[in-house]
């Protein structure tokens, strides 16, 4: 039953996890700092809560009461966070600051956020604890309540990341959270009152919480450096799997719920097998010995056998199909670590526990070293020593990591003494044994792919392209690359593909997208830039004469770095322009804690499919952008119709339109066919007159932006605005049933995800053409001009 009782408490726990790192997300930003922050703050406040648990907590309580008093705290923690963070946001906002000094603020708003449900959360599995006997029967069990309490969080993830975010929002998924809480609380409360409890010893004085046993502390050492290489690896997996998979909500779900899969089975097949062992340390130890294999097997494996599976993404009719052999190969390649170290936990247990007067003690002291360890690695995987090392020599520093904490606990496994570090004559054979083996595993874990990094799940497709690549890089956030094809032609890639070229139809929404920016505003002297890429949009912004500041906000530090050496001769240098600033932050971040305002701002992120990118697309942002532009300011959006589905195109021109109602659709074909959208809006109403832009760029000063709209074959400024597609009185019956994208939903990254890997561009535009008219009262001019325009417009493809 009990066993049940912490299925459920999993479950909720991850739905909770997952709720929280997005409501808060949307406030301090989705940058890998960003996200550290909130993955320390969260397993800090676990760690705490095992840790002192029982020296706050008396042993006359019965378990079970204490345990539904806990699940109720953390069902009354979800609504408080999910009722009162908006409020918090604001005391935020108000006093965060940009650069460094800023991460202190995060800190301690995450801390105010987290510390006081992840507390509680951290105190469940010690509550129980006091229930067994710490015999090895007793400690087993406690190993079967981890297990069921993984299992849990693998059901929650799914059922978060598959349903309830993507069908209903955050508030149900809270709910539904709590319901579960609720139920498990009452549950515990019928056992405790149908069963009795004594504890001998209520009375002991209680022993400080970092008291260690005699001779246990190699078992903790090992117990920490489990839990940072298993988190460290988690980071360094996700960002391979992401590459090969697809950065989508649902592959991280996935990735995810392979690796909790794995902890446990393993810590279920730990609990069995430690009632049985004489010496729990042997096991421990060979389990870190069996890590260095398995790590560098999913290393070999992500570079060296996933990417070459002769599974071409096209081919799935659905999106389940696709799913299905995702999950395959995350189990594949995680499955066999992730056991390892699923049965690190509960064998830990039964080397230090049995006999122990304390059984909460026991668990929170082994519980708080794996989560320390763990908050060590999970901060220097996601933040550290992928950007300065790369993926592969950080896989080769885990595989070291995992020996040296085999080598810990199996070097004096043997000794006779047990209150001090001897080492025998087996400790050396071990030691040896374990060294040798790490250093022919270091030995064998390969690069990564830099078609991996270019095309990631379209690699096996690419592998004529293998020579192409001038640059690839590995940075906090995402790897980057540059290939250059036999033509000359330069691809920037990023999320595993083709983010922006020098394609003829990529420039042409680049240029389209940068030279709208400043051409439609009545005085663009400063603009902000959201995502630099290939810099060609912010180079069409920083050439116009009228611009005196251009702000760029990325997220990666090595997209300026790149863009700056390879796209030069394309985005006009953008990077070393004296006028431009880049800005290193989450762009959502950036604008909801700056007090500047623009005269026009630009969004040219990553596919709104990428994890992270639809916080830039909800309604809630186009307000705050909407509140940053001067009067008369005019904000420009590029939105991707390939890779897409209808119902994500919808979903991102309908929520636009809900800010900006006098909206503007302009588009951008590729031989004839839909290929991607401009939209436009304006901070006041809009009038286009053609006349007085075709006057500016006829004008010795606006030379080199009258060349640079020629090179992408717009002769004048009536063949730029024959581009029209729409604006929201037309397209209104086409999107009545769009979804909107809110904060609290995210609809977005759900609907995009489920249109990765489609190609109905075409189709797409065909229906958005089909309510296209000439706009009456949006474009000024003198009657000649405006006939022509009309003419151009009808006569459009």
């Amino acid at each position: 039953m009990l066993v049940l009782l912490f299925i459920g408490s999993g479950c909720a726990a991850l739905i909770y996890e997952i709720v929280w790192f997005q409501l808060l997300s949307l406030i301090i930003g989705s940058s890998a700092v960003s996200l550290g922050v909130l993955l320390g703050t969260f397993m800090g406040g676990m760690c705490l809560g095992s840790l002192f648990f029982s020296r706050f907590v008396s042993r006359r309580q019965h378990p079970l009461r204490v345990y539904a008093m806990l699940e109720l705290a953390v069902g009354a923690f979800g609504l408080l966070v999910l009722w009162l963070l908006p409020y918090a946001g604001g005391l935020y906002f108000a006093l965060a600051l940009h650069g460094t000094t800023d991460l202190l603020v995060r800190g301690l708003f995450c801390a105010l956020c987290l510390l006081p449900p992840t507390l509680v959360m951290g105190a469940t599995l010690p509550a129980i604890a006091r229930w067994v006997e710490t015999t090895p029967e007793g400690v087993a069990w406690l190993g079967f309540f981890y297990g069921g309490n993984i299992a849990g969080a693998v059901l929650g993830c799914l059922l978060a990341g598959f349903y309830l975010l993507r069908v209903h929002d955050m508030s149900f998924a809270t709910y539904a959270a709590v319901g579960i809480d609720v139920a498990v609380a009452l549950a515990s409360l019928a056992l405790a009152r149908a069963t009795t409890y004594r504890s001998a010893d209520a009375d002991a004085p209680r022993a400080s919480v970092f008291l260690i046993a005699p001779g246990a502390w190699p078992v903790y050492v090992t117990t920490a450096l489990s839990g940072a290489t298993a988190l460290a690896a988690e980071a360094v997996w996700t960002r391979l799997l992401s590459l090969l998979l697809g950065a989508t909500t649902y592959t991280f779900s996935l990735i995810l719920a392979a690796f909790l899969v794995g902890l446990g089975i393993g810590s279920s097949v730990g609990s069995a097998i430690s009632r049985n062992l004489k010496n729990p340390r042997i096991a421990l130890g060979v389990c870190q010995l069996l890590l260095t294999a398995s790590i560098a097997w999913a290393a070999y494996s992500m570079t060296r056998q996933l990417p070459y599976w002769p599974v071409s993404p096209g081919l799935a009719i659905s999106p389940s199909y696709t799913f299905q052999i995702d999950l395959v190969r995350c189990l594949w390649a995680v499955l066999p670590a992730a056991c390892l170290w699923g049965a690190s936990f509960p064998l830990a247990l039964a080397a230090v526990g049995r006999g122990a007067e304390d059984p909460a003690r026991l668990v929170g002291t082994v519980y708080a070293a794996n989560t320390v360890g763990g908050i060590i690695g999970a901060l220097c995987g996601s933040l550290l020593i992928i950007a300065w090392l790369g993926t592969q020599t950080s896989q080769r520093i885990l595989i070291a990591v995992a020996a040296l904490s085999a080598i810990v606990v199996l070097a004096p496994a043997a000794a006779a003494a047990a209150q001090k570090f001897t080492l025998s004559r087996r400790g050396l054979i071990w030691s040896t044994v374990t060294a040798i083996a790490a250093v022919l595993f270091i030995r064998s874990v390969p690069p990564v792919p830099p078609l991996l990094v270019g095309y990631g799940r379209w690699f096996a497709t690419r592998l004529d392209n293998a020579n192409d690549f001038i640059y690839v890089g590995e940075g906090m956030t995402a790897s980057v690359a540059v290939s250059q094809l036999p033509n000359g032609v330069l691809n920037y890639h990023n999320a595993g593909k083709v983010q922006a070229s020098s394609e003829p139809q990529d420039m042409r929404l680049q240029r389209m997208l940068g030279h709208l920016t400043t051409l439609l505003p009545p005085h663009p002297g400063s603009v902000l830039v959201i995502g630099c890429g290939a810099g060609v949009t912010a180079g069409a912004v920083s050439i116009d004469p009228a611009l005196q500041s251009e702000t760029i906000a990325e997220i990666e530090p090595l997209v300026p770095k790149v863009v700056s050496k390879y796209f030069g001769a394309h985005n006009f240098n953008v990077v070393t322009n004296p006028k431009v600033h880049i800005e290193i932050d989450d762009a959502r971040h950036f604008i909801l804690t700056t007090k500047q305002k623009f005269d026009a701002v630009t969004s040219d992120p990553l596919d709104p499919w990428v994890k992270g990118a639809a916080t830039l697309y909800t309604k809630e942002f186009f307000d705050v952008v909407k509140d940053h532009l001067n009067p008369g300011g005019v904000v420009t959006l590029f939105v991707q119709l390939y890779e897409s589905s209808p119902e994500a195109v919808k979903s991102e021109i309908a929520t636009f339109f809900q800010a900006f109602p006098n909206g503007v659709v302009f588009g951008n074909t590729n031989n004839g066919g839909g290929y991607d959208l401009v939209l436009v809006g304006q901070n006041g109403p809009m009038r286009i007159d053609v006349d007085d832009i075709e006057k500016r760029l006829a004008s010795p000063q606006y030379e080199t932006v009258a060349r640079s709209l020629r090179e992408i074959g717009v002769n004048s400024a009536t063949e730029l605005f024959a581009t029209f597609a729409g604006n929201e009185p037309m397209l209104r019956p086409w999107l009545a049933d769009a979804q909107i994208n809110h904060d609290r939903n995210l609809r977005l990254q759900f609907l995009a995800g489920l249109g990765l890997n489609r190609y109905d561009q075409g189709p797409i535009y065909s229906q958005m053409l089909q309510f296209r008219r000439y706009p009456d009262g949006l474009f000024v001019g003198s009657p000649e001009t405006l006939a022509q325009l009309r003419m151009a417009i009808a006569g459009g493809e």
